[in-house]
């Protein structure tokens, strides 16, 4: 039976920390979270990020803008944010309205408040391996794997999916720690027999219980980075699950995390860690 990587378990154990730090501070970090419109899911999101930033002693703004807001009136709210001194990392949280350009929009958030870590200047600096901020998720999935002393260096690493945002940065950052990296993704043949290959099998491909019991290899590291609904179409049920068949895959595994409880709670604290880092940094 695999043992849990408890992702909720080491998140309270960084912002413990966090707040340890951050009670000395007479100016505390300040997190904004910029939303166009009123979509569900991000609303969750943002409420979970402002009840980290209470637990943590920081402080929050939420800056709401109407779905119908113009390009122009957003650069222009971005570029208020770059300048507002009591405002030391923010987020634009996606997803936004299809008028908008979201790449011009990434690009205008100063790097130096690029807590996400979605600017180019920033994700370049990932692949250089010299980077002040690091994507969260990916950040995330890597502090929980060391927090349970699990070997990298030299390990199989099979990761599904190749989002700019999680999967292409989090297979860079293992590189970086000298493990052998595959991508896999919906054009990928024989993806069961690539999985079979992973000692570290990472899913971010957003598929519900794509990952089988008969597609992992004996003793392996299964990481979850999917969010699901069981019920896509039904707005009112809440229940939720990963890629990986948690109850098969548990049975084989030598680590697994769950869902929620694994990545999520970790990429929420290392969005604390790159604000405070931020707050550092602007003195």
């Amino acid at each position: 039976m695999a043992q849990i990587l408890d992702g909720k378990l080491l998140a309270n154990i960084i912002k413990n920390d966090l707040k340890q730090q951050i009670s000395t501070m007479e100016q505390k970090p300040c997190i904004a979270v910029v939303q166009v419109g009123e979509n569900p899911a991000s609303t969750v999101y943002i409420s979970q990020k402002e009840k980290a930033c209470i637990e943590v002693g920081m402080q929050f703004r939420k800056v709401a803008l109407p779905e119908q807001i113009t390009q122009a009136d957003m650069l222009a709210q971005i570029e208020q944010l770059n300048t507002d001194n009591a405002v030391h990392g923010f987020i634009v949280q996606f997803p936004l309205p299809n008028h908008l350009n979201a790449q011009q929009i990434l690009r205008a958030v100063s790097p130096t408040k690029d807590i996400d870590c979605l600017h180019p200047l920033n994700m370049g600096l990932v692949v250089d391996d010299n980077a002040d901020f690091l994507p969260c998720t990916p950040a995330g999935v890597i502090k929980l794997i060391d927090h349970y002393n699990i070997e990298i260096a030299g390990k199989n690493c099979v990761i599904i999916g190749r989002s700019r945002i999680v999967s292409k940065p989090l297979g860079i950052m293992l590189l970086h720690r000298h493990a052998t990296v595959t991508y896999c993704h919906s054009r990928t043949k024989n993806l069961s027999e690539i999985c079979q290959t992973a000692d570290i099998l990472i899913s971010a491909a957003g598929v519900a219980r794509l990952v089988t019991a008969d597609m992992i290899k004996q003793d392996s590291i299964l990481v979850d980075i999917g969010i699901n609904r069981i019920e896509p179409n039904n707005p009112n049920n809440r229940k939720i699950c990963g890629d990986i068949v948690f109850d098969e895959c548990e049975k084989k595994a030598a680590y697994i995390t769950k869902v929620p409880g694994g990545v999520g709670p970790m990429t929420v604290a290392m969005l604390m860690v790159n604000t405070l880092k931020a707050r550092l940094t602007s003195q």
